[in-house]
C-alpha cells in the first residue's frame, strides 16, 4: 500500500509542476510624483474616434492613405511643475498590429489598416510593432500648469493596395508616461 501511494505521489509531482508553469500573472506598476486624469477628446471613459467614410478607390494603391482624423489626448488635475516643464509621453500599444506597424483591421473591409501619427509630422507615422508599442512625445506640462493636451491622428492605409468596401475597426491601448 505504501509503495502505491509513493508511486502515485511521485507520478503526480510533474503534473503539478507542469500545470503551474503556464499559470503566471505578471504585474507591473510605477510610483511617480505626478498623476493626472487622462481623456480622449474630453471623454474619460470608453473613447471612440470616428473616421469619415472613404471610397475604396482612394485606397487602391499600395501605401495609399486617406482621411487623417484628429483626436486630442488631454491630462487634467496634474501637480503643476515648479521649475521646469514636464514632458509626458503617450504610449500606444496596438491590438492586432500588422508587420508594418499599423493597426490591423478587424472589420469586414480587406486590405485596409489604421495608421497612427502626429499631425505635426505626418510623414513619420507611429510604428506599433515593438513589444512596448510606441512612445509618442507631445504632451508638455508647462511650469505652473495643471493641464496639457496634444493632438494625434488616425488615418486609413492600404498597405498592399486594393482595398475593398466594408467596415474598418481597430483598437489601441494607451497610457501616459511621466518623464
Amino acid at each position: 500500500m505504501k509503495k502505491h501511494l509513493l508511486a502515485l505521489a511521485i507520478a503526480a509531482v510533474p503534473v503539478f509542476a507542469f500545470a503551474s508553469s503556464g499559470n503566471t500573472i505578471n504585474f507591473q506598476g510605477e510610483v511617480t510624483d505626478q498623476t493626472c486624469a487622462v481623456s480622449i477628446d474630453g471623454n474619460a471613459a470608453s473613447p471612440a474616434v470616428l473616421l469619415p467614410i472613404v471610397a475604396s478607390s482612394e485606397l487602391a494603391g499600395a501605401g495609399a492613405t486617406a482621411e487623417p482624423t484628429k483626436f486630442t489626448i488631454g491630462v487634467t488635475g496634474c501637480m503643476a511643475p515648479t521649475t521646469v516643464a514636464q514632458s509626458i509621453d503617450t504610449v500606444f500599444v496596438g491590438n492586432q498590429v500588422t508587420p508594418s506597424g499599423n493597426l490591423g483591421n478587424t472589420g469586414s473591409a480587406t486590405n485596409v489598416a489604421l495608421q497612427l501619427l502626429d499631425p505635426a509630422a505626418p510623414s513619420a507615422p507611429f510604428n506599433l510593432s515593438g513589444v512596448n508599442g510606441y512612445a509618442a512625445p507631445g504632451l508638455n506640462l508647462e511650469v505652473g500648469a495643471t493641464t496639457a493636451s496634444h493632438d494625434f491622428a488616425v488615418q486609413y492605409i492600404s498597405e498592399q493596395g486594393g482595398a475593398t468596401p466594408g467596415s474598418v475597426l481597430g483598437s489601441v491601448q494607451y497610457a501616459v508616461s511621466y518623464q
